[in-house]
């Protein structure tokens, strides 16, 4: 149950005047309110501290009440919930998995009504008042099961939001849809039945042709990545789908966005072959997961090393999705003459089709890691093994 004396001002200010001191030894010295366990306090702390970076505009709220921990790493980012709230639009919209409500509150400023559901009573409670005093008086709160609760709305919705859970009866973790909670594959028709459009957020370890055979009616596919780490995937369906998906990359770095689209498995463009130029670029990780690869050559004009190395080259720097690189040398693979080469180097290493392993190559050659060195193990147009050695751009 929802403690109310932990929005009294004291309380508050005590809370965010300790955001930044150690937590265990706060916890040693106990609480100094009456009202308000040190656990309460603790778990306050814990989600300001996760507030500043994943949630900012909450962060921003002195009343914002915050969940245990586990609930906060489950919960998606503001910058991701922005980026779902963008796709998707209406007059009647559910979320059948609300969790801590992130999602439901940035997608429902663009619906007239919008429904959030939550198995669990405690934080169905911290969500109701969050959105209270987040004024987002168009969002009604339900407590329990939300398969159950679309099912028994005689409404239809515009979409329906889904985000699974994504652990066993054990708490060991799952990615296949199938063995979410709820089982959106096995609830489709019901789902279609009340909506024709539905969003469904997904491991970013799912694959994306399991996922598309379990889902089947799949319109667009998001793969969603902050500074080069893949989030999320997220599937639009529709039940009168027919066609091949859409596939877009989003990633959202310090000071840009990259986006790259196109259709699944028509990644086949008109590709150019090069040994290394000037420039070397590396997709970042929501391209690597996608794999339009050839688009990818196409849309920026740059030519690719070899079909499965995925590593491209230019004359001219560009920008490019991804790392850049200055090219300072080529080097055949030799491990005769790259050990005399390599002594007492400190570089960071990557490879790309190629036999060995960073691990095996660092041990080889006895190459330290770090350093403002990038060097690359793969292989050429020719199918011959060389070694980049550059400076990132």
């Amino acid at each position: 149950m929802l403690n109310k004396a932990l929005l009294e001002p004291e309380v508050s200010r005590f809370i965010k005047e300790n955001q930044k001191k150690d937590l265990p030894s706060l916890i040693l010295k106990g609480s100094p309110f009456e009202n308000v366990s040190v656990q309460e306090l603790a778990t306050q702390i814990k989600g300001l501290k996760v507030a500043e970076k994943k949630f900012p505009e909450l962060y921003k709220n002195p009343d914002i009440i915050y969940p245990p921990k586990l609930n906060l790493e489950q919960s998606s980012s503001e910058i991701t919930a922005k980026y779902k709230a963008s796709l998707i639009d209406g007059k009647a919209g559910i979320d059948i998995t609300g969790g801590l409500g992130i999602d439901t509150y940035f997608i429902s400023k663009n619906f007239k009504n919008f429904s959030y559901c939550e198995l669990n009573a405690d934080l169905a409670e911290i969500a109701e008042h969050n959105f209270k005093v987040l004024h987002a008086d168009n969002i009604s709160v339900h407590n329990g099961d939300g398969l159950a609760i679309l099912k028994s709305s005689e409404e239809k919705k515009d979409w329906v939001f889904a985000d699974p859970a994504r652990r066993d009866d054990h708490g060991g973790k799952v990615f296949k849809l199938e063995d979410c909670e709820p089982n959106i594959p096995k609830h489709l028709k019901m789902l279609f039945q009340h909506s024709d459009n539905l969003m469904v957020k997904s491991s970013p370890i799912l694959d994306i042709t399991a996922g598309i055979q379990e889902l089947r009616f799949v319109k667009e596919i998001h793969i969603v990545a902050f500074r080069n780490e893949v989030k999320e995937l997220l599937w639009i369906l529709n039940k009168d789908l027919s066609g091949t998906p859409i596939i877009k990359t989003i990633n959202f770095d310090r000071d840009k966005v990259e986006i790259l689209s196109g259709k699944f498995e028509s990644s086949q463009a008109e590709v150019q072959f090069s040994l290394p130029e000037a420039y070397l670029y590396e997709p970042n990780a929501a391209i690597m997961k996608c794999g339009l690869f050839d688009i990818l050559a196409k849309n920026t004009s740059t030519k690719k090393l070899h079909q499965h190395s995925h590593l491209y080259t230019s004359d001219k720097l560009i920008d490019f999705p991804g790392r850049s690189f200055k090219i300072l040398e080529v080097k055949d693979f030799k491990p005769g003459d790259l050990k005399s080469y390599f002594k007492s180097k400190k570089a960071n290493i990557t490879t790309r089709n190629f036999p060995e392993s960073v691990e095996s190559i660092r041990k080889k050659f006895k190459i330290k890691d770090g350093g403002s060195d990038y060097i690359f193990f793969t292989t050429n147009m020719r199918e011959e093994k060389i070694v980049i050695v550059c400076k990132k751009v």
